[in-house]
């Protein structure tokens, strides 16, 4: 093997990266100069811009941004309110009744707005002042709320599973997002319970016992947001339209809704949807860097040679998933979710396709995998939006965060060594 890309490759990453330089910037440049080892300079510079456009060049990835506006949508349309009504009703006289439902609404709002960061920001700023009044600690709540965001990313529609699609080939995104849902819902279940644990313990308040009509009313107020999860699921499994075509019709639904509730103008349409370019652009100027480093790595055979090096040290399906799920989880804490998808995705899948394990299988994997480097620092965006939200700091928010990452690895490990919890329901539609 030729190790000399490799370590400029990691070492020049590595390097940009702790001057703090952006991550978008610190792949696009490592991977130049990675490709300076082979070729002249400017070959070099102009095959990295033309892989970072081409990289875009995909109709898949449209469906990013108007996942991204439907999200601003909602998020500012009334819908994180009528879900946290509804949850109330559910739950909020179970023990850590107020935990359970930030849980409940995170999964049903990050499921209809496929966003953990505008989870948590809504369910932070709405649920995290309520929490305090009834006596909860302030990092308790805030570690509820940044683990339970990330559920969105697994239950669909997903951005980041489109990413994933992207990544691997071709994987199908209806496959991916009804493997999503029972993986996205056992995590948020083993959240709720390590929730209700701790609330018992500290002696945390319950709420009153809702009746069948306030369950009723509640769930008739949400069922116009809770719709759009079989409007967008129900025509991409169907085969009515593609992602992409669901996601458009997303915003045109998300818009509509919003006018219905009155909660969104005319007037706030400028400021949503520059809100919303400029996430576009920070996610769109990470993929094309990363997909500019997935190409270089593939011209200097990197990945084929670390698939490699993986199965001459065993063949052992169990111990090479092991070392997968290691190496992903060290990854998720140093880099953003979505280069991570993009440069690891190559490497690994060759490996555990060899094994015998299915596409769709691993990508709820390594999205499960990586959620939780989202709530961890130093580059935790979910972590630093929940902190920020709940007015406290990192170093107060860790101890009652890791028995809820416990709670996630626990999901991780099941999710990884059961096949059936993200390959069954796709099996149903022959997927």
């Amino acid at each position: 093997m030729e190790y000399i890309p490799l370590l400029v490759l990691v070492l020049s990453f590595v390097g940009l990266l702790s001057i703090g330089t952006p991550v978008a910037w610190s792949i696009a440049i490592s991977s130049m100069l990675t490709m300076l080892v082979s070729i002249p300079y400017l070959p070099a510079f102009t095959t990295v811009s033309q892989r970072i456009a081409a990289g875009l060049d995909s109709f898949a990835l449209l469906a990013i941004p108007f996942f991204v506006l439907s999200g601003e949508l909602m998020n500012r349309g009334g819908i994180a309110k009528r879900l946290i009504a509804f949850a109330k009703t559910l739950v909020g006289a179970f023990p850590g009744g107020l935990a359970l439902i930030n849980i409940i609404s995170a999964m049903l709002m990050g499921a209809i707005a496929g966003s953990a960061l505008a989870s948590a920001s809504a369910m932070g700023s709405m649920l995290g002042p309520e929490m305090e009044k009834q006596g909860y600690d302030r990092e308790f709540g805030a570690a509820v709320n940044i683990t339970s965001a990330t559920t969105g990313l697994i239950i669909p529609p997903s951005n980041i599973l489109i990413v994933y699609s992207l990544a691997s080939g071709g994987a199908s995104i209806a496959a991916l997002f009804l493997a999503g849902y029972i993986p996205g819902i056992l995590t948020g279940l083993l959240l709720m319970l390590v929730a209700s644990v701790w609330a018992k313990k500290k002696g945390y308040k319950t709420g009153k016992r809702s009746n069948m009509r306030d369950v009723f009313r509640t769930f008739v107020d949400a069922v116009p947001s809770l719709f759009l999860l079989i409007l967008v699921i129900g025509g991409i499994v169907g085969g009515i339209f593609t992602a992409t075509e669901a996601s458009a019709i997303a915003v045109l639904y998300s818009l509509i809704l919003g006018f219905v509730y009155r909660e969104i103008s005319f007037s706030n349409l400028p400021e949503i949807t520059l809100n919303a370019s400029v996430t576009t652009a920070i996610v769109m100027l990470l993929i094309g860097a990363s997909m500019s480093m997935s190409w270089v790595m593939s011209y200097e055979f990197i990945p084929q040679e670390i698939s490699s090096g993986l199965l001459g040290m065993t063949d052992n399906k169990i111990l090479i998933l092991i070392v997968i799920n290691l190496i992903l989880l060290m990854v998720g804490i140093f880099m953003d979710m979505t280069p991570a998808v993009l440069i690891f995705t190559p490497i690994f899948l060759p490996v555990v396709s060899k094994l015998g394990i299915d596409p769709v299988h691993f990508g709820i994997i390594m999205i499960l995998n990586l959620c939780i480097g989202l709530c961890t620092p130093p580059v935790g965006s979910v972590l630093f939006v929940g902190v920020g939200i709940a007015r406290t700091s990192i170093e107060k928010v860790v101890k009652p965060l890791l028995p809820l990452f416990l709670a996630m690895i626990i999901a991780l490990f099941l999710v990884t060594y059961i096949p059936a919890l993200s390959l069954w329901l796709p099996s149903l539609f022959d997927l």
